[in-house]
């Protein structure tokens, strides 16, 4: 898989990226992740790339000029599944879209800025849009770098137990179960002895008790699947 990523502020996504996760995936050659400065598109000699909002009004808006030429430049070298636009009124993002992406080839990812991008770029660049949730952040870099995390950890052959994703929370309609490591008691703080029984059927059926329940009482909205 290949995800690139569109923004007037590469160096956000120096640490996301370094570590853990993601940064083994790299390092596995399962995913590549480039990072393009949509300034270097800018055609004037102070590389602006946003400008004052026709009609007026505070803030200031993403050209559209820097970032059609930058996601031209992209497009002629290969092709892509999506062009995603990041933003606060984007389909939300979910586990389900999670895992649709994690097949995918190419992906690509645009960044917006202050009060956001031109609306043409929306209107005929892009081919989707996603939010992370329904709240305003100071620009789309943590949206993107959280999209990619989430999409990158379920591409086959990332994580160390194959297995592990599929008893994510969201994966099933529902919420992870309580977890628990050594030591067994700490403090007569004690781990439910179910756990400790060694009888895998009984276990199985606790935790889906417990799934169920957890979720019942956090998220009542959700179904599982």
């Amino acid at each position: 898989m290949r995800i690139d990523i569109l923004t007037i502020f590469p160096e956000m996504f120096e640490g996301p990226f370094s570590h853990s996760i993601v940064k083994r995936a790299g390092d596995k050659e399962l995913v590549k992740i480039k990072i393009h400065d949509i300034r270097a598109h800018a055609t004037d000699k102070h590389r602006r790339v946003d400008d004052y909002p026709f009609g007026g009004g505070a803030g200031m808006v993403m050209m559209i000029e820097p970032i059609e030429r930058c996601i031209n430049a992209l497009k002629a070298e290969r092709a892509y599944d999506e062009v995603i636009y990041m933003s606060p009124d984007g389909d939300l993002m979910d586990q389900s879209m999670a895992n649709h992406y994690s097949t995918k080839g190419n992906i690509m990812l645009l960044c917006g800025h202050y009060k956001g991008v031109d609306e043409r770029v929306r209107d005929h660049l892009i081919t989707r849009e996603v939010s992370i949730g329904d709240y305003v952040l100071s620009g789309g870099e943590l949206a993107a770098a959280v999209f990619t995390d989430a999409v990158v950890r379920l591409i086959p052959g990332v994580l160390g137990d194959e297995t592990s994703a599929l008893s994510d929370s969201f994966q099933d309609g529902l919420l992870s179960p309580p977890v628990y490591t050594r030591p067994a008691d700490y403090k007569g703080w004690k781990v439910p002895d179910i756990l400790l029984s060694g009888h895998d059927r009984n276990i199985a059926e606790w935790r889906h008790e417990r799934s169920l329940e957890r979720t019942r009482e956090r998220r009542p909205g959700m179904q599982p699947e």
